[in-house]
């Protein structure tokens, strides 16, 4: 597979209920033709990608995109800053967390208080 393709985007709270924005945005980012990676509470597949459970090891991972409310993210801010390391974090609307934001920047990550599907539709992602 091709190293070529831009921006691999980890999808934290994915789901496999298509109501959900986390599952429409796997379906844009595929569509779009960007490699997608999911993590979740349940595993699944979306648009082909399987959502998985836990913390796998993720390589070359440009954006987290987050849809866990700030309650739910201290189990990943270790994991997505120390072992994904990603270049940037979409905090998604209602997942701002000025503390992971904050640690992240300290860590010369990009951090953007976005939703994911605008800045795809938009062309600006």
């Amino acid at each position: 597979m091709s190293e070529l393709r831009p921006k691999k985007t980890l999808v934290i709270g994915a789901s496999p209920n298509p109501d959900r924005y986390s599952n429409i945005c796997i379906n844009d980012l595929v569509f779009c033709n960007y490699p997608v990676v999911a993590i979740g509470l349940r595993e699944g597949e979306v648009a082909g990608i399987r959502i998985q459970k836990g913390y796998p090891l993720f390589e070359d991972v440009h954006t987290v995109t987050l849809y866990l409310g700030p309650q739910n993210q201290e189990l990943y801010v270790d994991y997505i800053l120390d072992v994904i390391k990603p270049r940037r974090i979409i905090f998604n609307p209602g997942t701002y967390n000025p503390d992971f934001a904050e640690r992240a920047r300290q860590q010369g990550i990009i951090v953007d208080s976005k939703c994911t599907l605008l800045m795809l539709s938009g062309g600006y992602y």
